[in-house]
């Protein structure tokens, strides 16, 4: 019988039952995959939606006719019709939706539902292909349906699972609605899977889970992670496969996931087993910088990028393997292991430089995908750079222009999308951030530094300075003149933006090591440098207004001491009725002044000179920070004799003396004693009202009790 002759017997019928057995005996003659688009439209539409849907919501049954048959009639016609986007995107089809979950959720231990629950998985299937499909899925709830489908492995369970994983890749965190409790069920369940099964399914469900992973909200995973099982599940899984003979179908899988759970729940995930904790981290390690030689050695670049995203995980897990290694002094590693992690590791990156340098030479040619792939490239290179100071340095030189053009590009993108109030997208990274740290070292080597001179990049960092300093310090709104006197209310930053100033603090004490490096490196060219001019100014200018808390301390040396290094290099052009200079000195004063103390003890006024409480718990990285200073203001002086007179005026003078007056003998530390030798001898040749003012402050007896035998002489001679 012809398509036309069946469509006329359904058209034809007078009532729901005629129209029934007209589909029995459709369902007879012709056969689904015979059909073309168009015969199955003119079918489909010959049954009309209508009496599928009364099909489908029926409770009321002919005598001895189940409603489940009629169910199971209307879902048979619909999955032979269900493969034509007309059909799956059908409005009366998805605003029936629910019928069709409903139906997965049946007993499967009736044979009679088998045949039913297939052919509804094979909807849904088609259903989720098309977009709307997948928002009407989520819109009526189908997620939490789908995966206790799963977690309870009713039949055909794995179909379900198929869908979740194409509404999580479509819709990202937000297909979860925050639901933590439906989110570890699954996970839970695939690597409890995972642990057991030993065939290749186990691969698949690595795939999988990688995909939930990736497209799960983040910190959901982190907070609720330790109540789960799906953490070790998962650790002992991967180990057993990544200890064992691979298949590249196997191990990249694996490789991926191992990537991503690190991503989420840190180092110490692959830190747990007993005997061997550093056994399984090295060897992921190991395996990742295998992998991208083996990906990279004498390939082209379109070769490279046919497994992009493999390589892209490997670079994600060196990335935080290289920084726990250097930031966990709890972490140690025996020579033999540190000397093959050095060796994996630099095998990988002298592979990936090479590959960059053929890619510096096509740049032009680069697309959005192959510059996602340079920058998550030059990203882990970064991480190695700001630890590893001295191999492959020349190919290192050689391509820092390409590295700085592309590092460049992603932080104006940033600061744009900054301006434009966008948010950034996950794949959305200023690698010029990431690459700062490397760069503090790579200003020390004059290759690196005349690179970075030709191209200018002074221009480029100094707006990254703007750019962090807006983050750190952000401009206070105007206030109506009425608005001024009722109470403020005080704004309290989240989590996440708490983490972006602490980064942005980050961001610009990098930036000022690599200024200060330059400023002392290169003085000629500081000296006719438009820009080094302007980063002074901005310095006298901000570094007053940095507000005063702990948090802050050591980005208010840094950005001091730059100011000295600075003032002293530019001290010609420098006005001494600029009153923004007087405020910066006032601040870097302050800063130097703060940093020690008289520990005094009872009614003693007398007591050892110590690190102050506030400086105390940043003194690491303060430390060599304060001696610069002391060193920089004590020459700054030489240049700019009136910064003594302010001194004077500042009261830091009689302060210092009135310090130095009241610490014990020989509890004077040698190396601040000589800072503070040397300052005041600077400050009485600047300036002989210094002179004065000392002595009149006892400054004979400071002499005496400490042995500052420079400063003696100066003030009352041999």
């Amino acid at each position: 019988m012809s398509v036309k002759k069946c469509c006329a017997v359904l058209k034809g019928a007078q009532n729901d039952t005629e129209k029934f057995a007209g589909l029995f005996m459709v369902t007879k003659v012709i056969k689904a995959k015979e059909l073309s688009a168009d015969s199955k439209k003119q079918l489909f539409e010959a049954v009309g939606f209508d009496f599928l849907r009364r099909l489908l919501l029926t409770s009321d049954a002919l005598e001895d006719c189940p409603p489940q048959i009629y169910k199971s009639v209307a879902v048979s016609v619909l999955s032979c019709f269900c493969d034509e986007p007309e059909v799956a995107t059908h409005p009366q089809l998805l605003a029936n939706l629910n019928a069709l979950v409903e139906i997965i959720q049946l007993e499967d231990d009736e044979e009679e539902n088998l045949q039913v629950i297939s052919e509804t998985y094979q909807c849904l299937k088609h259903v989720a292909l098309h977009d709307a499909g997948l928002e009407k899925l989520k819109e009526i709830g189908a997620v939490s349906k789908l995966v206790k489908a799963y977690a309870d492995q009713s039949f055909e369970s794995d179909e379900a699972l198929t869908i979740v994983c194409r509404m999580a890749i479509h819709f990202g965190p937000s297909v979860w609605d925050e639901d933590a409790q439906t989110l570890n069920t699954l996970l839970n369940k695939i690597t409890m899977d995972m642990e057991t099964d030993q065939s290749e399914h186990k691969f698949e469900l690595a795939e999988t889970l990688h995909t939930l992973l990736y497209n799960s909200n983040r910190q959901i995973i982190r907070d609720t992670a330790k109540e789960q099982t799906w953490p070790s599940s998962c650790y002992k899984a991967l180990s057993d496969i990544l200890t064992s003979r691979l298949g590249k179908q196997q191990r990249d899988p694996s490789l991926k996931l191992a990537s991503i759970i690190i991503e989420l729940l840190g180092v110490e995930w692959s830190l747990t087993d007993e005997e061997k904790p550093k056994a399984f981290f090295l060897l992921l390690v190991q395996l990742c910088s295998i992998e991208v030689r083996m990906q990279v050695e004498d390939r082209s670049f379109e070769q490279v990028m046919k497994n992009a995203d493999l390589l892209v995980s490997c670079f994600n897990l060196m990335e935080i393997a290289i920084a726990y290694v250097a930031t966990t002094p709890t972490f140690e590693l025996e020579q033999k292991e540190k000397q093959q992690l050095y060796t994996a590791l630099k095998g990988a990156f002298a592979a990936l430089i090479n590959l960059l340098g053929k890619i510096a030479n096509i740049r032009d040619k680069l697309g959005p995908i192959e510059k996602a792939f340079v920058y998550a490239s030059i990203r882990v290179l970064a991480a190695w750079l700001a630890q590893e100071t001295s191999a492959l340095r020349d190919a290192v030189h050689k391509l820092l222009p390409f590295i700085l053009e592309m590092s460049n590009e992603t932080f104006r993108a940033t600061a744009q999308r900054k301006v434009d109030g966008q948010e950034a997208a996950p794949t959305d990274v200023d690698v010029l951030r990431l690459f700062l740290p490397a760069l503090c070292h790579l200003a020390v080597e004059e290759p690196a530094r005349k690179a970075m001179i030709n191209m200018k990049q002074e221009e480029v960092l100094f707006d990254c300075l703007q750019y962090y300093w807006a983050l750190v310090q952000p401009d206070k709104p105007m206030i109506p003149r009425a608005e001024r006197l009722k109470q403020r209310v005080e704004v309290v930053l989240t989590q996440v933006q708490l983490e972006e100033v602490e980064d942005a603090r980050a961001a610009m004490i990098s930036l000022c090591n690599i200024f200060m490096n330059i400023t002392v490196l290169e003085p000629k060219m500081v000296d006719q440098s438009a820009t080094f001019n302007r980063l002074l100014k901005f310095l006298f200018n901000k570094l007053p207004e940095l507000k005063s808390t702990p948090e802050n301390l050591v980005l208010q040396g840094n950005l001091a001491v730059m100011g000295l290094l600075l003032l002293k290099q530019l001290s010609a052009r420098q006005n001494k009725n600029d009153y923004t200079i007087c405020r910066y000195l006032t601040a870097t004063m302050r800063f130097l002044w703060d940093a020690y103390v008289v520990d005094e003890h009872g009614d003693n006024s007398l007591g050892p000179l110590t690190v102050s409480t506030t400086y105390k718990k940043y003194w690491l990285e303060l430390m060599e920070l304060w001696f610069l200073g002391m060193q920089t203001m004590s020459c700054v002086l030489e240049l700019v004799p009136w910064v003594a007179q302010f001194a004077i005026e500042s009261g830091w003078v009689e302060g210092v003396i009135d310090t130095l007056k009241r610490v014990r003998v020989g509890d004077f530390p040698a190396n601040a004693r000589s800072a503070f030798e040397d300052l005041l001898c600077h400050l009485v040749d600047a300036s002989p009202q210094v002179a004065t003012l000392l002595k009149d402050n006892d400054a004979l007896q400071v002499c005496r009790n400490h042995r500052l035998m420079e400063l003696g002489k100066k003030l009352f001679g041999d």
